[in-house]
């Protein structure tokens, strides 16, 4: 086996090697399923890794060259644009990942690094004040003490796209929105207008603990929270749908 092939097996066992290494914390870290899905990240990151892990080593079988003189000059620039394409498609990938499924009102709102309003940060508690960057948490959103003043940030937010959850400050622990949580709750047969009904059993029966649901509103697919209703607790996010 010469040098230029022993280099590409080596640089495409190393990309592979990273590329595995940048997947899990994705897909198991950043974007847990189904939320891979529900945000649209899949095929976009998977594009990335595929153009990174593929044409790197190609384009270093392609220019090496026994005795080239400036072989090592252009293989490490092929690996340092290597580096960069990976790097900024995953700070991309960073910034936009979601960090806090928020309760607000009647549904949990799937909540991006870069969307959070950092204005008054200082008021929010010291939890709230820097999300993980290791996995998602639950949390609900205080709402308003006064019902005009309630009435009045549910239409603000309809109209400037902008959501309470959104705002750290109203952050607080999702325990205590349990009573309104179990008020809100939803009736598994609700899910049948908009999802296929063996869909719907085989999901429960994974999830025997659910009797109930709350919609999940993402920045893209729409999904489904089960909940088990007398404790108000979580149970999982599943891939449906809870409205058109």
């Amino acid at each position: 086996m010469n040098n230029r092939i022993k280099f590409f097996l080596g640089h495409l066992c190393i990309s592979v090697l990273v590329a595995l290494i940048v997947i899990c914390v994705v897909f198991v870290l950043w974007y847990p399923s189904p939320l891979a899905k529900a945000a649209g990240v899949t095929h976009v990151f998977l594009m990335l890794l595929v153009i990174d892990v593929i044409l790197g080593p190609l384009l270093g079988l392609l220019v090496y060259k026994e005795g080239k003189k400036t072989l090592k000059m252009d293989l490490t620039v092929i690996i340092l644009i290597q580096i960069a394409a990976l790097s900024y498609g995953l700070y991309s990938i960073a910034q936009a990942r979601p960090v806090w499924i928020a309760f607000n009102h009647d549904r949990f709102e799937l909540v991006r690094n870069n969307e959070l309003k950092t204005e008054n940060i200082m008021y929010a508690q010291a939890q709230y004040q820097q999300p993980t960057w290791l996995t998602l948490q639950y949390i609900a959103v205080k709402p308003a003490d006064d019902p005009q003043e309630r009435q009045i940030e549910q239409m603000s937010a309809m109209l400037n796209g902008v959501s309470l959850a959104q705002y750290p400050e109203r952050y607080i622990a999702i325990n205590q929105a349990k009573t309104q949580i179990q008020s809100q709750v939803r009736d598994l047969s609700q899910l049948k207008q908009w999802n296929d009904e063996k869909t719907i059993q085989a999901v429960f029966s994974q999830h025997p603990h659910a009797n109930g649901w709350l919609p999940l509103e993402t920045y893209g697919l729409a999904m489904v929270v089960l909940i088990n209703k007398e404790k108000a607790e979580v149970i999982k996010i599943v891939d449906l749908r809870p409205w058109n």
